[in-house]
């Protein structure tokens, strides 16, 4: 029965670290990492009026292009994920968690801020790892700022842009 119980503290934190790894490489622009957390049939479903209509992506490659194009280095973003439901079915699990991000980019002088829940699905792939197989999310909220109304706003520190 111990090792049953470890075994299952071991994937859910292995699940926690690769939804941590997934955020990061968003905000890291790390496009190899990121990929490494989706499996290859990956769907992403976001909700999120920024976009327009749902953003509905089907596999892996479908995913990092939207990413490289839309979050890529002209814009700054924040994710954070957090109060982690998880719920481990053998090979495959399923994952809630409340999110907030912060998107700006200055060459449109606006800012996007939000929060979510993401409703996750996950598979443990051939190699033994962990990756997400559906994630997506519905806004709780989403609001817009444009830098034009903070007069104050600057940037002081951008790994990826220069900002006047």
């Amino acid at each position: 029965m111990e090792s049953r119980t470890l075994e299952h503290l071991l994937t859910l934190e292995d699940i926690r670290r690769l939804k941590y790894r997934y955020l990061r490489s968003v905000d890291q622009k790390a496009w190899d990492d990121l990929a490494d957390t989706l499996t290859v049939d990956a769907v992403a479903d976001y909700g999120t009026p920024a976009m327009g209509d749902r953003l509905l992506l089907t596999g892996r490659a479908a995913i990092i292009t939207f990413m490289k194009e839309n979050l890529g280095p002209g814009l700054i973003s924040v994710h954070a994920a957090g109060q982690p439901e998880i719920e481990v079915n053998g090979d495959t699990a399923t994952g809630r968690w409340a999110f907030t991000d912060l998107i700006i980019a200055p060459e449109y002088r606006i800012v996007i801020q939000g929060a979510a829940f993401y409703q996750d699905e996950y598979a443990r792939d051939t190699d033994g790892a962990w990756r997400i197989s559906r994630t997506g999310y519905d806004r709780t909220y989403e609001a817009t700022l444009s830098l034009d109304d903070l007069p104050k706003f600057r940037i002081t520190a951008n790994r990826w842009a220069t900002v006047d």
